[in-house]
C-alpha cells in the first residue's frame, strides 16, 4: 500500500494545532470561570496570562538576546514551585497595617532599567553554567471592545457600555480627612521580579521572595507614597498570604480585608496590587512602556462581573466604573500605561465594597526598577482619579 506523505504530514500538523487550540482553551476556561474550580487552580490561572489574550500586542526590540547556552552544571537552591504552595513552615508573617509616611519620591528617584555591563558581569557570573533563556518585550494595545481610547478586554457573559459607565455615579465619594480611605494589599505577597534588565534569565529563576524591597509590597509602597503625600491617607497591609501555602491565599486575604475595614471604616478603596506571569519554561514575555526615556512596566487592571447573581456581588457595576475611571485617566496621563482592562465572570475578593479592584503590574520578569516606577506613576493616576477637590459624583467622558 502506497503511502501518502503529504497527507500524514498534513494530518500531523492538524492534530499538533488541536493540541495547542485545546489547551489554550482548557487556559482561557480556568481563567473566566470560578464555578465548581479548586481555589489551587483558581488562583493559579489569575496571575498567567497570554499576552495574545489581552487583545493585539506590538512586540518591543528586547534589550539583549540569549547568544548563547550552556549546559547547566551548578547546583542551585531555587525551590521548585509546589515548595512555595504546599511546604509548612514556622516562617515570621510580616505585617504593616499602619499608613505609610514616607515622602513622595520624584521621577529622578527611578534610575533606567538597562543593566549596567558590571551587572550582567555580576548576574552572569552568579549563574555560570546555567542554561540562559530570551525574556520577550510586548506593549500590548486593543482590547475587543472600546471608547475614546479607552480599552477593555470583556471576556465575562455580559456586554457593558463603556461611555454609559464612564458618565455614571462612582460607589463612594472621597473626602477631606486624616482617616485612611486606601487600603493597598497583595494576595499573592511574594511575587516578585528580575534584579537585572538584560533580555535574558536563567533556568534558576524563581519568580517569589519573602524580601518586601523585591516582591510586590515595593509597588505598593510606592503607590501608597505618592496618596499620602498628597493626603489620602493610604493602608499598606504587608501581611503574607501565599507564604507557606499558596492554596487558600483568597481566603486569607479577604481576612486582612475585613481586619482593615473594621479597624478603618473610613476606608473606601480597596486594591489587590499583583504581578502577572507571562510565558513558557523556556521563555518569558513582559509588558512595557517608556517614560521620560525610562522604562516601566504595563499594568493590566481586573474587574469583575456578578456572572451568579448573587447578593454578595451585587454592587459589581461601581468596581467596574472605578477601573474605566483609572483606565482612561492612564492612558491620557502616560500613554501605552495599561493592557486593555480585563473584565470578566470572577470575583476575587471585590465584592468587600464598591472600590475594589485587582491590578496587575507587569509580569515576573520585569525588573523591581521597572514595577517600582509603575508604582510611583500609578500612584499619580491614582490621586488624579481620587481627589476629594473633584466631582466625584458623576463622570463626563
Amino acid at each position: 500500500m502506497r503511502i501518502n506523505k503529504g497527507l500524514l504530514r498534513k494530518t500531523g500538523l492538524i492534530a499538533i494545532s488541536s493540541v495547542l487550540i485545546g489547551s489554550a482553551a482548557l487556559c482561557t476556561a480556568i481563567r473566566i470561570s470560578r464555578a465548581g474550580i479548586p481555589v489551587s487552580i483558581d488562583t493559579f490561572a489569575a496571575e498567567t496570562t497570554l499576552p495574545a489574550g489581552n487583545g493585539n500586542f506590538r512586540i518591543v526590540q528586547t534589550t539583549a538576546s540569549s547568544s548563547s547556552k550552556h549546559n547547566s552544571t551548578a547546583e542551585t537552591d531555587a525551590p521548585e514551585p509546589s515548595e512555595i504552595q504546599n511546604e509548612e513552615s514556622n516562617g515570621a508573617v510580616h505585617s504593616n497595617d499602619t499608613p505609610e509616611n514616607s515622602e513622595s519620591p520624584s521621577d529622578s528617584n527611578f534610575e533606567a532599567s538597562t543593566a549596567s555591563e558590571e551587572e550582567i558581569k555580576k548576574y552572569d557570573k552568579e549563574h555560570q553554567g546555567e542554561e540562559q533563556f530570551p525574556v520577550l518585550e510586548f506593549t500590548s494595545t486593543d482590547g475587543n471592545t472600546s471608547y475614546n481610547g479607552v480599552q477593555v478586554k470583556n471576556i465575562s457573559s455580559a456586554d457593558i457600555d463603556i461611555k454609559k459607565e464612564l458618565q455614571s455615579e462612582l460607589g463612594f465619594t472621597m473626602e477631606k480627612t486624616d482617616e485612611p480611605q486606601v487600603l493597598i494589599y497583595h494576595t499573592h505577597t511574594s511575587e516578585s521580579f528580575l534584579d537585572y534588565d538584560t533580555g535574558y534569565y536563567y533556568e534558576s529563576f524563581y519568580p517569589r521572595s519573602s524580601d518586601k524591597s523585591r516582591n510586590v509590597c515595593a509597588i505598593g509602597d510606592e503607590i501608597a507614597k505618592q496618596l499620602n503625600a498628597e493626603g489620602i491617607v493610604t493602608v499598606h497591609d504587608t501581611t503574607f498570604h501565599d507564604d507557606p501555602s499558596y492554596n487558600g491565599a483568597y481566603d486569607r486575604s479577604m481576612d486582612t480585608i475585613r481586619k482593615n475595614l473594621e479597624k478603618y471604616p473610613s476606608i473606601k478603596v480597596v486594591l489587590d496590587i499583583h504581578r502577572d506571569g507571562i510565558g513558557t519554561d523556556t521563555q518569558r514575555s513582559k509588558p512595557v512602556f517608556t517614560v521620560n526615556g525610562k522604562k516601566a512596566a504595563q499594568i493590566m487592571i481586573l474587574s469583575g462581573y456578578n456572572y451568579e447573581g448573587t447578593d454578595e456581588f451585587k454592587n459589581w457595576e461601581y468596581n467596574l466604573r472605578f477601573a474605566l475611571q483609572i483606565q482612561k485617566t492612564a492612558e491620557e496621563m502616560y500613554p501605552d500605561m495599561v493592557r486593555p482592562l480585563y473584565f470578566g465572570d470572577f470575583m476575587y475578593n471585590m465584592n468587600v465594597n464598591t472600590g475594589s479592584l485587582l491590578i496587575e503590574v507587569g509580569a515576573d520578569s520585569n525588573t523591581v526598577e521597572e514595577v517600582r516606577y509603575t508604582g510611583y506613576l500609578l500612584g499619580k493616576v491614582l490621586k488624579e482619579v481620587l481627589d476629594p477637590d473633584k466631582n466625584n459624583d458623576t463622570k463626563s467622558d
